[in-house]
């Protein structure tokens, strides 16, 4: 699953039929943008974050099996699949039933950009800013149990396993230059299909924060072209 707060990454889709070997609209290489805040609020609740993401690390699940992940009743679960489906983010995949009795669901949008510029109505931006933090809480949740649990994982994940804190001195364009040049290199690594998965691989949760270290006078300093100390 891949939001994104900001500037749409570079190839962006629009809606629309993907081009030919494109990923399809919506899924991860081929980001959507949202715009509309009930949408975005649809999505920004603990439990359908749980169960949108569950269906687009493992595939199509009915309620009952998502019900296990997002800590809810069977008939909880299936109001919450039918509001992220009303919403374009989940669909029923009745060719994954094992039989006819069963209502499976699969994910059917996981990569999206959101905005914050001066255009977008207020009521857009609050949205888009209840979502992403909801999203971020669940990737805490995931950081927080990982912690917790740390030296029980064998040696070679709590080797690979772990945050970076470091900085970088760029111009805007550098900086947009450097998300585009790190999501190409994780791009091959989704496999949200599981038959493209080496063995062993198991999911990771990634994030990924590219925030000014300076206020916006510095950023308005810099642009006339005066020190960062604005003498």
């Amino acid at each position: 699953m891949a939001a994104e707060d900001g500037t749409a990454e570079d190839g962006a889709a629009e809606d629309g039929a993907a081009e030919p070997g494109a990923a399809e609209p919506g899924m991860p290489g081929n980001p959507v943008t949202l715009t509309d805040p009930t949408m975005m609020r649809a999505l920004a609740h603990q439990a359908r974050i749980a169960i949108w993401s569950y269906l687009g690390l493992h595939g199509p699940a009915t309620a009952t099996e998502c019900a296990d992940i997002a800590g809810l009743s069977p008939s909880a679960c299936s109001y919450h699949l039918r509001t992220l489906a009303r919403y374009g983010f989940v669909e029923e995949d009745p060719d994954s039933a094992a039989d006819g009795r069963e209502r499976p669901w699969r994910a059917r949008l996981l990569a999206f950009n959101m905005y914050e510029g001066p255009d977008v109505p207020p009521a857009t931006q609050l949205a888009g800013r209840l979502l992403t933090e909801n999203i971020r809480a669940a990737a805490e949740e995931v950081r927080a149990r990982y912690v917790a649990r740390h030296a029980e994982y064998p040696a070679d994940w709590q080797a690979a396993s772990g945050e970076v804190f470091s900085v970088a001195h760029v111009t805007a364009e550098e900086l947009d230059r450097m998300r585009a040049q790190v999501l190409e290199v994780m791009a091959p690594y989704v496999r949200l299909d599981a038959a493209s998965r080496p063995a062993g691989a198991l999911p990771v949760r990634i994030t990924l924060d590219l925030f000014p270290w300076f206020g916006p006078e510095q950023a308005q300093a810099a642009a006339e072209g005066m020190p960062e100390d604005g003498r």
